[in-house]
């Protein structure tokens, strides 16, 4: 918000210097962008009033001009302005004036021939808008010549662009910021007096010139609506359109620029209706103002020229229930205020702040009423700002109010403040020790007083150094709790008063385990080659059992993600089209989803393999060889060793994306850790991938909670044999659908004791193998740690296993 120092200081007492009372309200939160020192703008430049003009004889468009600026002598000036002529009063910028906003210091000239010593202004030239294409001509009379410009301009200034906080809406505007200013420096606060209005009451039996039905009470829980008659549209004067200026607001009629400057000055918005204009739109005599929300495929033009179509959304004042303005955002063009404007409908009222924020951002306008409607308009002043904007109106448009009519469902005014138990204990708990000189202390009871009371509380003292602090009504949505007091305390007292030590004692952070065991997963991965990915939570609604989110962004990402798969198989073919080949990667994070009891969400680890990984082909000719599934169930096998689990894949067949017959679930000690397989054939040509792709989606919280085993957590040390080992290859057909893991385990319990390892090294399937059977070769190696075992000791061992397998399995034994 631009704040202009000269309207301040009527507001407030200020000693500070522009500079200082920046510095003071960005210490006290309210950071201050810039400071706009416009006494620089028109320095030297001074009152003169044209004696003469002449045609220039060397050019049509410029005239000399005799000018007289209150010195000895006149000065001859050429001019390019159309408007200029005799006997007017003009801004003077005499020789060696410096005009920053054009970048030009006046010097003595020849313009075609004739002399030229200073230059006749526009208000443009010194910085200022306007709608005017000439110089600036003052309208008051018996000016003083020679004197300075700048008090009559307004360029006696300084302008403040200071931006508060979301939680104070008492700060946009001109009292909220004297207020604040009062505190903060103890200046004597002189607000504007809340005058009465008089009304002209209706005589005899003649009808009511409105009346007011809101239907929605909880989005408007005020209204006042008052006519006002006999009005004179006019420009306005001098010194309202310089402050409205001075915050970057154009001028336009005395009843818009009423209610613009009371929603500066107070904080409150107003909307003036054309009466006539609104029994136009209304069609009839009676007039009945209405809120109500809009309905679907309604429209209205705002008064910036747009057509806006409306939502369900969108709160909407009416006229005989026809839409005439969008409360709270911006007026309709069709009921403005205009030149021909005799009477008015003026508005004034309250507004939820969520239905403001949502009509506001369905049709996507902000305005300066909708920026103060959201964060929170003060209840307690509604009257206040209405008989301000009244009393101006009756003074500056000659308006005749002649009926007021309030619908007011606002709580009971007892309830507007609140009280808060505030105790000292508390505050220098939270706050800690303050700077007194050379030594530290604590803040007294006398601090806390001295702070609230300027601030607008009143302070009820209580036992044992508490007190019961009511919060003023202008404050009521920021001052909630204790620990509201103790930062506004903490604010005004100033934050480098307190003392910055740190702490005696300071204990060095860690990671949790899961964060370390998270943190190894990821590096173990890396380790095998995969980039970790990092994607939205946001995804395409369609699927079972997705969350679809109420008021989504955007409608193509509307629901929560049920999975990692799907993104993963997207981001494996978005890598391919920009040419980056194949992508192997792996991704940790949530998934949501919706059951009979509730919705669920769980913490996973998914990731995508497959095209050549090798990084040069030229041993194969430049063919591409595509991995396999033992090569990337090896992956996975190979961050399991790293943890030491054991981890056992079982074939499965649940998931459509899925290969059927090259899909396996993966366990853990009985407890289901996720799915590894293949991606479907029919779904890799859709997507158009490589011709083996394998993904995998495992459970983190499953595999934390496995890893959290002090017997893997802490590494044993395990001394190696010394003594050479014994080999024995076991080959034999066995039914297809018995498992190597289930032959694996067999041959471990079977030759437990001596047994060091076992391994497939052959598979065959063809000629002269069984049919449903297939040919498989292990290796196993005997071996002990205190001694060269004898084929005494392996071959009743290896005897037992080849036993154990045919019993089992019924196996075919080949050697």
């Amino acid at each position: 918000m631009r704040i202009s120092l000269n309207w301040l200081r009527e507001l407030v007492e200020i000693k500070l210097t522009p500079e200082e009372l920046a510095e003071t309200l960005t210490m006290a939160g309210f950071e201050v962008e810039d400071i706009e020192d416009r006494r620089t703008w028109a320095d030297g430049v001074v009152i003169g009033k044209v004696l003469e003009r002449q045609q220039h004889p060397n050019a049509d468009k410029l005239s000399v001009c005799t000018v007289d600026i209150g010195a000895d002598e006149t000065v001859n000036i050429v001019c390019g302005a159309s408007n200029v002529r005799a006997d007017i009063f003009v801004p003077v910028a005499t020789t060696g004036t410096y005009l920053p906003n054009i970048d030009l210091k006046i010097k003595p000239a020849k313009l075609r021939g004739v002399p030229s010593n200073g230059m006749i202004c526009s208000l443009k030239e010194l910085g200022l808008p306007t709608d005017i294409d000439g110089i600036h001509i003052f309208t008051a009379e018996n000016l003083s010549l020679g004197s300075d410009v700048r008090p009559l301009l307004g360029l006696d200034d300084v302008i403040l662009d200071v931006t508060a906080t979301a939680n104070r809406a008492d700060a946009l505007s001109m009292v909220g910021i004297a207020r604040e200013v009062a505190a903060l420096t103890g200046g004597k606060l002189s607000l504007p007096e809340s005058k009465e209005v008089t009304i002209n009451k209706l005589t005899g039996n003649l009808p009511k010139k409105i009346e007011l039905k809101i239907s929605e009470t909880k989005a408007c829980p005020a209204y006042i609506g008052t006519v006002v008659e006999q009005l004179k549209i006019a420009p306005s004067p001098e010194w309202l359109q310089q402050r409205l200026r001075s915050a970057g607001v154009r001028p336009i009629n005395n009843v818009v620029d009423i209610t613009n400057y009371v929603l500066l000055e107070r904080g409150q918005p107003l909307h003036a209706f054309d009466q006539e204009r609104l029994k136009s739109v209304a069609g009839g005599e009676n007039l009945t103002i209405g809120v109500r929300f809009a309905e679907v495929g309604e429209t209205l033009k705002t008064l910036d020229g747009q057509t806006r179509n409306l939502s369900n959304q969108n709160l909407l004042i009416t006229a005989n229930n026809k839409a005439v303005a969008l409360a709270g955002v911006m007026g309709g063009e069709e009921t403005e205020v205009h030149e021909g404007t005799t009477s008015l409908v003026l508005e004034a009222a309250l507004f939820d702040s969520v239905a403001i924020r949502r009509s506001s951002r369905s049709v996507g306008l902000r305005s300066e009423a909708s920026g103060r409607y959201e964060r929170g308009v003060n209840r307690a002043e509604l009257e206040i700002a209405c008989n301000r904007a009244l009393s101006l109106i009756t003074e500056l448009a000659v308006g005749v109010i002649v009926q007021q009519e309030i619908a007011d469902t606002r709580p009971d005014p007892a309830t507007w403040s609140h009280s808060i138990l505030l105790r000292l204990n508390r505050i220098n708990q939270v706050l800690g020790p303050v700077e007194l000189g050379v030594e530290t202390g604590e803040l007294e009871a006398e601090d806390v007083e001295r702070i609230l009371t300027a601030l607008g509380c009143e302070l009820t003292a209580d036992i044992d150094r508490t007190w019961k602090v009511t919060v003023p009504p202008y404050r009521y949505r920021d001052l909630e709790r204790e620990i509201d007091l103790i930062e506004e305390i903490a604010r005004l007292y100033g934050y480098d008063n307190f003392v910055d030590t740190l702490p005696e004692k300071t204990e060095p952070g860690y990671l949790s385990l899961d964060q370390e065991l998270q943190r190894k997963i990821r590096a173990y991965l890396r380790a095998e080659g995969l980039t970790e990915l990092i994607q939205y939570s946001l995804v395409k609604p369609g699927e079972d059992k997705q969350i679809v989110l109420a008021n989504p962004l955007f409608a193509e990402y509307s629901a929560l993600r049920s999975d990692l798969i799907s993104g993963l198989i997207d981001a494996f073919q978005y890598n391919l089209d920009q040419g980056n080949g194949a992508l192997n990667g792996f991704e940790i994070g949530r998934i949501f989803w919706e059951e009979e009891d509730g919705l669920q969400e769980a913490e996973m680890l998914a990731g995508i393999m497959g095209g050549d990984v090798t990084l040069g082909k030229w041993s194969r000719g430049g063919r591409e060889q595509p991995m396999t599934w033992f090569e990337a169930k090896g992956i996975l096998e190979s961050v399991f060793k790293q943890f030491g689990l054991e981890v056992e894949f079982q074939p499965e067949n649940r998931d459509s994306r899925l290969h059927p017959g090259r899909t396996a679930s993966l366990w853990i000690r009985g407890n289901r850790l996720g799915t590894f397989g293949q991606v479907h054939p029919q779904l890799r040509r859709e997507k158009a991938l490589p011709d083996a792709v394998y993904v995998f989606q495992l459970s983190l919280d499953t595999l934390l909670n496995e890893l959290d085993n002090d017997e893997l957590l802490i590494p044993k040390f395990k001394s190696y044999s010394t003594y050479p080992a014994s080999d024995r290859d076991l080959a034999f057909f066995a039914p297809v659908k018995v498992t190597v893991s289930e032959i694996e385990k067999v041959i471990n319990k079977a030759g437990k004791g001596l047994l060091d390892s076992v391994e497939v090294f052959d598979e065959y399937r063809g000629e002269n193998v069984p049919a449903g059977q297939r040919s498989l070769a292990f290796r196993l190696v005997y071996r002990v740690s205190d001694r060269t075992l004898t084929d005494n000791e392996v071959e009743p061992v290896h005897d037992q296993v080849r036993t154990s397998l045919v019993e089992k399995f019924g196996v075919t034994l080949r050697s």
